[in-house]
């Protein structure tokens, strides 16, 4: 692994040009980004979204998931998607592109998921988020903040193709997935358990040419096959491979790989080396379990690599420390606050070393979701930053589950909601009633999950 030369060069003062003021400033624009975006846009906000690719979905896009998971709930034992809102207005659009298939039920019937087209999210998400009144600045990498004092942001430092620039608004919402604003700011963070421990990443990737008739369900058989190919000699580095077809059925998707540092820890997606070596890793684990599938799984005989994603897929690096942590035990005893803004009917997902280990809810003893309070989003010591998605302020197992992509729908649509409702009144974030926020919400459609014991 490269290490950086060490020391330090200094860089002269300089005069940074002033990108524009806003109300509310979205850095990523993953399904939380879209979702806080629109809302605050729609709420009457000046509204920016920042988004390093030239293209929205976050993961699921760039790093090649091309399914949503954490849409749906297992509610005593009847499977319903429990995430509406801004969520309903992009499935409807990537419905009406035709990349939208229906959901599929998993893991012997306890839960549903929902594939996608990779081209259908990217541009759904585009209208969603410019008929919403917001702009999109693409192309774009935070590289640092101004602060007002210590709790207020005022400015963020981007560079883009035009250079270095500030972006200044009244309320941040970080939606980068690796909680990169709030850690700029100085915010209080957390990585796996011990500062050490996360969660493993993953490279996805697409097949296609699949005979779709001969592989029949070969998604329920894939396990079989690597076991007995163990049993011969071959190593994979995951165990609990995901592997099912898209929307066109001979076109699969894979979620097999694991990736690791050199001393079986798991990559940082935060650390430049260990990133960059992780990417090449990916792809040499993904040929050699290609060749597996050519050789092994009936239908992929004549099969070929359509896709590589353009990035690892990171599940969990910095999670941002706020008024509350969401825990494993909210989210195994599907808890109830009175602050809700939306659920969570995803089940602990921990990617540990070799595998993955579930933990659910009692199905169908149970609602089968927890809910999502206000308070996670609003980050400790901070009085004008907001925090969606997968760096908001759970403890790694909760964070295992809430990080899905239905999780980060409903934070980012609390996120910029209350962006906008606070603006309103001229109060920090914090101090808006969420009685408001909740009558709101629920006023465009969102789901609160008050209404099942």
């Amino acid at each position: 692994m490269h290490s950086p030369q060490p020391g330090f060069l200094h860089e002269p003062i300089r005069e940074t040009p002033i990108w524009g003021e806003y109300d509310v400033v979205v850095l990523g624009g993953g399904p939380a980004g879209i979702a806080a975006a629109a809302s605050a846009a729609r709420g009457g906000c000046t509204t920016l979204l920042i988004e390093r690719y030239g293209f929205l979905g976050g993961m699921g896009t760039a790093a090649g998931v091309t399914n949503f998971c954490g849409l749906h709930a297992n509610v005593h034992g009847t499977l319903r998607q429990v995430v509406h809102g801004v969520a309903d207005d992009l499935l409807a659009r990537m419905d009406g592109l035709g990349g939208l298939s229906e959901p599929h039920v998993m893991f012997g019937g306890k839960i549903a998921a929902q594939a996608y087209d990779n081209a259908a999210l990217k541009v759904a998400a585009d209208g969603l988020v410019l008929d919403s009144g917001a702009q999109l600045l693409f192309h774009a990498t935070l590289v640092g903040v101004q602060m007002d004092g210590p709790r207020t942001v005022r400015a963020a430092f981007i560079e883009t193709r035009s250079g270095r620039h500030a972006v200044l608004a009244r309320t941040f919402i970080d939606c980068s997935g690796d909680g990169d604003l709030a850690a700029l700011a100085g915010a209080p963070f957390e990585k796996g358990t011990s500062g050490q421990d996360m969660m493993y990443p993953s490279t996805m990737f697409r097949i296609n040419g699949v005979d779709a008739a001969a592989a029949g369900d070969a998604y329920n058989h894939f396990g079989r096959l690597m076991e007995e190919a163990e049993k011969r000699g071959r190593r994979f580095p995951r165990k609990t491979p995901i592997i099912r077809p898209q929307k066109n059925p001979t076109e699969w998707r894979a979620n097999v790989t694991q990736l690791a540092n050199a001393d079986g820890g798991p990559v940082d997606g935060t650390d430049a080396a260990q990133l960059s070596d992780a990417e090449v890793q990916g792809r040499r684990q993904i040929v050699d379990f290609f060749q597996f599938l050519r050789e092994a799984a009936p239908g992929f005989q004549n099969a070929y690599i359509l896709e590589i994603a353009p990035q690892v897929g990171i599940r969990e690096t910095r999670r941002v420390i706020g008024d509350y942590q969401l825990t494993e035990h909210d989210v195994l005893q599907c808890a109830s606050f009175e602050d809700s803004i939306g659920v969570n009917g995803w089940m602990i997902e921990e990617h540990v070393a070799g595998n993955i280990a579930f933990r659910w809810q009692d199905i169908p003893g149970s609602r089968g979701f927890n809910h999502l309070p206000y308070r996670m989003l609003l980050s400790r010591g901070m009085d004008n930053l907001l925090v969606a998605g997968r760096c908001a302020s759970m403890t790694h197992l909760g964070q295992s589950a809430a990080r899905v992509s239905g999780g980060c729908f409903v934070m980012g649509q609390a996120a910029g909601t209350a962006a906008a409702l606070a603006a309103k009144v001229k109060l920090p974030p914090r101090d808006l009633p969420v009685q408001t926020l909740q009558r709101q919400l629920e006023a465009d459609g969102a789901y609160l999950g008050r209404d099942v014991a």
